[in-house]
């Protein structure tokens, strides 16, 4: 892309409203992604082509929860370990 176009760009970003400037966002996030998966495959296709591999796994689709820090009364767990190995 000529710096020309991209200025171009980046001054009308300006007369944007928010909600367009989200849209805009969500669309380029999506060009991202798209292009990041076709670069992926295309290395899984080069990896199969050579032998390297024999098959891809598809990636898990369940999403890890955040995991809730708790409050522990008492010592640090690690000090107790270390007692206990002494």
């Amino acid at each position: 892309m000529s710096q020309a176009i991209l200025q171009q760009i980046l001054n009308q970003l300006e007369l944007l409203e928010p909600e367009e400037l989200q849209q805009l966002n969500q669309v380029i996030q999506e060009h991202f992604i798209n292009k990041e998966q076709a670069q992926r495959a295309k290395f899984h296709q080069a990896l199969l082509n050579y032998g390297l591999i024999k098959h891809i796994k598809q990636a898990s689709s369940i999403r890890q929860t955040k995991r809730q820090l708790i409050q522990v009364q008492g010592k640090p767990v690690s000090e107790t370990i270390l007692e206990e190995r002494l």
